[in-house]
């Protein structure tokens, strides 16, 4: 990296901790902001997922360590912040990358999956950017990343809980950003287009996939190391500390056909 990027987008110093780092898009961001310099908590349900996305960082000769969270629990994000303290000394970037899907028609949806779509996707993020914002605010500043979604502006069929939850993130993270800029932190959404991560691989038949390619201009499903850009925008402290409280669609300009 020359010095000039470095400058605007080096993350030497800072510790992040990702939400949901054990999975593909939260393995891929992970890997941006450890070779942007970073030490890299990784945060998800498993000793061994966690072990072998540190163990893929640190081959990538990043630093990084990890902690088992629970994103449903209140006190385990306390111990996650804890842990993150105890290893790295503090944390400057938190990113909210755990999220679940379920798919149905509307009539179909049952409350057992809108109650765990809106527990992981939403209420989880919420509880995260409070008990993290809180050590931003005491340390003097921070940024926070919540990953949105597409349908964080658009309606799509057959995924009524995780587009709901979704607009919610975005509009949170807003709140998050006016209520804390003048104290250091920032908030902001990165909306992923297509990509075929772990909880929607399910929902993406032939029929679907035809759906899909024919709204997006670019005509294929985004890569998950095509996120790292926006990230690394929305934490560095240089390039991006004028930038809260609002979102960069990623999405192949998915988007761009309804706008």
């Amino acid at each position: 990296m020359s010095n000039y990027l470095e400058t605007m987008f080096g993350l030497t110093g800072q510790t992040a901790v990702v939400i949901g780092g054990a999975g593909v898009l939260g393995g891929a961001l992970c890997a941006g902001l450890a070779q942007a310099g970073a030490r890299v908590i990784v945060a998800d349900l498993t000793d061994e997922g966690c072990k072998a996305r540190v163990a893929a960082l640190e081959a990538l000769g990043g630093k990084a360590g990890y902690c088992t969270v629970n994103v449903t629990q209140r006190q385990s994000l306390e111990d996650l912040l804890a842990e993150a303290i105890k290893q790295a000394g503090r944390v400057d970037i938190l990113v909210n990358c755990a999220g679940v899907n379920a798919g149905s028609t509307f009539l179909e949806a049952t409350e057992a999956d809108w109650d765990r779509v809106m527990a992981v996707n939403l209420k989880a993020v919420f509880q995260a950017c409070q008990v993290f914002a809180r050590h931003m605010v005491e340390q003097g500043g921070g940024a926070i990343v919540n990953i949105g979604s597409v349908t964080s502006h658009l309606p799509l069929s057959r995924v009524f809980a995780y587009a709901a939850s979704k607009a919610a993130v975005l509009n949170l993270t807003r709140n998050i950003a006016q209520e804390f800029g003048t104290q250091g932190v920032r908030a902001n959404v990165i909306c992923p287009g297509f990509f075929p991560a772990e909880q929607n691989r399910k929902l993406l038949d032939e029929a679907r996939i035809d759906n899909i390619m024919r709204g997006t201009p670019m005509r294929r499903f985004g890569e998950p190391e095509e996120l790292i850009g926006a990230l690394l925008l929305l934490v560095s402290r240089k390039a991006g500390q004028f930038v809260t409280g609002t979102h960069i669609n990623v999405d192949g300009g998915f988007t761009a056909a309804w706008f």
